[in-house]
């Protein structure tokens, strides 16, 4: 049986394109559609503002009060969201803020803490004195040396204060310039000698005619870095070289020990110390010796010489002596020798002279060997050396695999102790020691509180940071399945044309259709019976109730 509907020439057709469509939505859908179109859109840009605004990164750190304060004022009248950080050591800004925010602050002159250079100069005002100049020329010079100390990895940050007094015309009472440094180091870090001497040179070859001793290093506690070698030699203490040279030996004598000993029981199982009594006086002894020349060849010469005679009255002139040619040959040069009995002077035999009261004197003074010493004594020696060696019981396993501690036996501990003394160079006479304990190394119970992976604090954190884009996507989407997709495939599905107001619809009512047993009633049949009836007879006032059926109005 045919039932299908012919629609006469004169129908409306449905608009074609979507935007004809949309037009010919209701009013209704037409609302919906752009509410949803305009929550979907606040969703987008609420989402946008979130990820943007929400990671924070620190804009300034470490800032003074009065800083951070003209800083947070500045922020507050830019309409800036800021947090401070944990103790209020740092400023957080929007991550997407940062680099143009530390910009119109340095526009601003904030912060004003921050060290400023020979860039003061440029500032230098029309009319300023000599004396403004020098000073605007000092803080330059020192505020570019801050930043140089300041650029170590052990300096947190630094002050630099520069004495530059006048220069006269006098050479003599001349001043020298003088400097002092304090610094900020950072937790856990220290600065060597090598390093206190660069920062020391640093600042002197900054300054013309400064001389390295009259610069000045200190820490945040106040303690001289730059102390003098001679005060720790000269008093009770060590100064800081000495006290690095004590550990390095305490430290190399250690590393021997255990470099033998940790192979044998484990590196785990021995802990060793050693305290080293260095010597650090200083003394100096001079000696001289006189030896004569020594040998059968040797002679030893005159130095000087001296000769005297006294004469007596008449009888000067009567010789005297042993007649004869001896006698009266002038006498020679006497020579010594060097050991044994000396010879007789020849010559007179006596300096008396005969018959008179005369006499004569010969003084001889010889040279000798002299030798000078001059002894100094090294620094540094070690006086003595204590060493002490502590073992942890050895691990047994038995068959069963369990392990058990054993202590050591006598002659293992013997045998470690002389180890040890060969290593250190052990001397009993200087009153050097090495004692070796056996004990158990007590380990530290470690006891973990694993919690529920929902109570993990990095799920949480994720929890929390997730749960804004979570809310606003459930939103999104539940906007647009119930506002904005409905309208969308109201105008995409096309409807069919409906025919003209009193247009005759050509259609075969006379089939007879199966009914449900449910619509059984002699009732329900005439009324179906009718309606056909009406169809037949009048198709357009059908039609009418039809259209309105479909517009949502009654029929006319």
């Amino acid at each position: 049986m045919d039932n299908a509907v012919a629609l006469s020439p004169n129908a409306t057709a449905v608009p074609a394109t979507f935007a004809g469509r949309l037009q010919a939505m209701p009013l209704r859908s037409k609302l919906s559609a752009l509410v949803g179109v305009a929550a979907l859109a606040g969703i987008v840009v609420a989402m946008t503002a979130w990820k943007s605004h929400g990671d924070y990164k620190v804009l300034y750190a470490n800032l003074s009060d009065k800083d951070g304060g003209a800083v947070i004022a500045q922020l507050s009248q830019m309409n800036v969201p800021y947090r401070m950080s944990e103790g209020g050591a740092a400023i957080l800004v929007p991550s997407a803020q940062v680099h143009d925010l530390r910009l119109k602050m340095a526009t601003a002159g904030l912060p004003k803490g921050a060290v400023s250079g020979f860039e003061l100069m440029d500032s230098a005002r029309f009319g300023q004195t000599q004396f403004q100049e020098r000073l605007t020329f000092q803080r330059g010079l020192e505020g570019e040396l801050m930043r140089s100390i300041s650029s170590l990895a052990a300096v947190q940050s630094a002050r630099v204060h520069l004495a530059l007094p006048n220069q006269n015309g006098f050479f003599r009472e001349q001043q020298k310039p003088s400097a002092s440094v304090l610094l900020t180091l950072h937790p856990a870090r220290a600065l060597d000698r090598a390093q206190v001497a660069g920062i020391v040179h640093l600042v002197s070859s900054s300054v013309p005619e400064m001389s390295p001793k009259a610069v000045s290093v200190l820490d945040q506690t106040g303690a001289l870095l730059t102390g003098g070698g001679d005060a720790g030699a000269g008093g009770s203490g060590l100064d800081a070289q000495q006290l690095q040279y004590v550990q390095q030996i305490e430290t190399g004598y250690a590393k021997r020990i255990l470099d033998l000993v940790a192979p044998i029981v484990g590196h785990d199982n021995v802990r060793a110390s050693v305290t080293a009594e260095i010597d650090f006086s200083q003394t100096e002894a001079t000696s001289e010796e006189f030896k004569p020349n020594q040998g059968p060849d040797a002679s030893v010469s005159i130095r000087s010489q001296q000769t005297s005679e006294h004469g007596g009255g008449a009888g000067a002139s009567l010789a005297s002596g042993v007649p004869g040619a001896a006698s009266n040959q002038p006498p020679i040069a006497a020579t010594a020798p060097l050991t044994g009995a000396s010879q007789p002077l020849q010559g007179a035999p006596s300096g008396i002279v005969a018959g008179s009261g005369g006499r004569r004197e010969a003084v001889t003074n010889y040279e000798v060997d002299k030798t000078v010493r001059v002894t100094r004594s090294a620094t540094g020696n070690v006086k003595r050396l204590n060493a002490a060696l502590v073992v942890n019981n050895r691990s047994v396993t038995d068959a069963k695999g369990k392990t058990t501690q054993v202590p050591l036996a006598a002659d293992e501990i013997e045998k470690i102790t002389a180890l040890v003394r060969e290593s250190i160079g052990f001397n009993k006479e200087r009153g050097d020691s090495v004692k070796v304990v056996n004990a158990p190394f007590k380990v530290e119970p470690t006891t973990t509180h694993e919690l529920p992976f929902w109570k993990s604090p990095e799920l949480i954190d994720m929890v929390r940071a997730a749960a804004l884009p979570a809310g606003l996507a459930i939103v999104a989407i539940l906007v647009f399945f119930g506002l904005v997709r409905p309208a969308v495939r109201t105008a995409l599905v096309a409807r069919p044309a409906q025919p003209p107001r009193g247009s005759r619809i050509d259609a075969v009512v006379g089939d007879e259709p199966p009914y449900p047993q449910a619509l059984g009633a002699p009732t329900v049949l005439r009324q179906i019976e009718g309606a056909k009836a009406l169809a037949k007879d009048n198709p357009a006032a059908v039609a009418g109730i039809v259209r309105g059926w479909v517009g949502g109005s009654e029929a006319a």
